[in-house]
């Protein structure tokens, strides 16, 4: 698909594309012309693939957090089947920040939860632009000891600029609802597929990304803090975040690198948010694969090897 909004590293190629479409309309049936009209759209190839090749950590944020990048409700459409939405954490509301309920995966039952941007201005203020309260990890909890009671693989979908930090937040206890996550996630006993789909910010990510398997698409990124809140604590400038993204390490190959993620999932070129049909096509391969593993898997190895994944994770020099 093609998108409306386009990064300003990518305004050369656009630009082509735009020639190429205009030649092609005045080609007809002339063969020089259509011949030409071959060779610019290979260039076109050529160039986003360079481009994407060497992108700079600051432009993979850009990428991660495009506008027309699929959301987990996207996913819902095109990986599953039957979704049956929850609604509610039984204590305080309903979080449209993060959606979730049972759905159907190659006909098998699991439990599908998510973080939800939205793409216009109404649809971002009432998915309050994908950073949950502490009503909305609650939610996301109460679906996952939902799939405990029923033996259903449970698959997250991590998109999200981090947790939502207003006063209300904390005054309902945003900390201790993500903490509280944490530890059930942990402990739960059937098997965990996570995937960052776009931004994994901070805490707010982690609160439905301890996984027995984390997987990440390719120009997502995953990281302790946003890069403009980094550069703002650092250097009181949050015009740096830039340089505070290369400080980072936060892209799914630095990731992989670090043993913090398990797998990257190729995105089409140009970006998931370039084609739908053919990012989700290679996330359900991946997330099959990862299930057929894990459900052959008892019950008290997933959990030990689950806690062992995280415990390995630290770097330590003296």
């Amino acid at each position: 698909m093609a998108s409306q909004y386009v990064l300003e590293f990518e305004k050369p190629v656009v630009e082509l594309e735009k020639k190429i479409m205009e030649i092609a309309e005045i080609a007809g049936d002339n063969a020089e012309l259509s011949g030409q009209v071959r060779k610019l759209e290979d260039k076109v190839e050529t160039m986003r693939e360079v481009i994407f090749a060497n992108l700079s950590r600051s432009q993979t944020v850009q990428v991660a957090r495009h506008i027309d990048r699929p959301f987990t409700l996207d996913y819902l459409n095109t990986i599953f089947t039957d979704f049956v939405e929850l609604h509610g954490d039984r204590l305080f509301g309903d979080d449209h920040a993060i959606v979730g309920g049972p759905a159907r995966f190659d006909g098998e039952p699991v439990m599908v939860i998510g973080h939800q941007k939205g793409r216009d201005t109404k649809e971002k203020v009432y998915r309050n632009f994908g950073m949950p309260n502490p009503e909305g990890y609650r939610k996301a909890l109460r679906l996952m000891e939902m799939a405990e009671r029923f033996r259903l693989p449970i698959v997250t979908f991590v998109d999200t600029p981090g947790a939502f930090p207003g006063i209300g937040a904390e005054e309902r206890g945003q900390a201790e609802a993500i903490a509280r996550n944490l530890r059930e996630m942990a402990a739960l006993t059937v098997p965990i597929v996570v995937v960052i789909t776009g931004e994994g910010g901070s805490g707010g990510a982690l609160a439905i990304a301890v996984g027995d398997r984390v997987l990440m698409l390719e120009y997502s990124i995953y990281a302790v803090i946003s890069p403009e809140g980094c550069a703002a604590i650092l250097w009181s400038d949050g015009t740096k975040g830039a340089q505070a993204a290369e400080a980072l390490k936060l892209t799914a190959k630095d990731l992989k690198e670090l043993d913090v993620i398990d797998e990257i999932v190729r995105e089409p070129l140009g970006g998931a948010h370039r084609d739908h049909q053919a990012m989700a096509k290679n996330l359900h391969d991946a997330i099959a694969r990862h299930l057929k593993e894990l459900k052959e898997l008892p019950p008290d190895q997933l959990v030990e090897e689950r806690y062992q994944k995280f415990r390995k994770m630290s770097r330590f020099a003296e």
